[in-house]
């Protein structure tokens, strides 16, 4: 009898979780793609770009190809005048792992000079480094650079907070096995639901305000 029971809720539970995430996928992504550009002609002008960070390499040690191509459409932007300003938003949990000076070598090197980036140490998570461009870096107004799986969950969070954005989307890797990234991406999207609507995260580090002057 409790046995069945158990195995009745338990089925329950489990569609009940399966809706959710495929109702908040698709809640993300239909109120979000209109503001996903693909093409950089189509993107008016703008003072700054955030670039989301990600490891400069994988965990073989090869280059992270999601990350050079981030890098690639900021310093893009940058170069065909659609942007003044590049904010680099990353983890840097210890000495031997940084985002956002790797980063801006990588800008820097792509031709962005060293004067027109600005590093965010603290965007530990998507979350964090949207919240903080706004609160910290003083940002109403963004372009957001990530790939385009990503860019749905970004400008979903950046509507929450009434932050004016739009993404430009980076190339996806054409010979990176992209099945695991997808499907990651599907949960965090789910997270951010709960996040914003049910947990009320918050960045997990503040501080004091440091608007970013163009």
């Amino acid at each position: 009898m409790w046995g069945k029971r158990l195995l009745r809720w338990g089925s329950v539970a489990v569609v009940v979780m399966v809706a959710f995430v495929f109702a908040s996928n698709i809640w993300i992504i239909r109120s979000t793609h209109h503001q996903v550009i693909t093409n950089i002609n189509d993107l008016p002008a703008q003072d700054v770009a955030l670039v989301l960070g990600t490891s400069h390499r994988l965990a073989n040690g090869s280059p992270n190809p999601f990350f050079k191509n981030r890098i690639e459409a900021a310093a893009a932007l940058y170069a065909q005048g659609k942007i003044t300003h590049v904010l680099v938003s990353g983890d840097n949990r210890t000495q031997y792992y940084n985002e956002p000076v790797e980063m801006k070598k990588a800008l820097v090197k792509a031709g962005v000079p060293d004067s027109a980036i600005t590093l965010d140490f603290a965007g530990l998570r998507t979350l964090d480094s949207i919240v903080r461009s706004k609160e910290i870096f003083g940002q109403n107004k963004l372009v957001i650079i990530t790939q385009p799986f990503h860019s749905y969950r970004a400008l979903f969070i950046s509507q929450y907070y009434q932050i004016d954005a739009v993404a430009l989307v980076a190339e996806e890797p054409r010979n990176h096995p992209a099945a695991q990234v997808h499907w990651r991406e599907y949960l965090a999207r789910t997270k951010a639901v709960l996040d914003l609507y049910v947990l009320k995260t918050e960045p997990r580090h503040m501080g004091q305000r440091e608007p970013i002057r163009i």
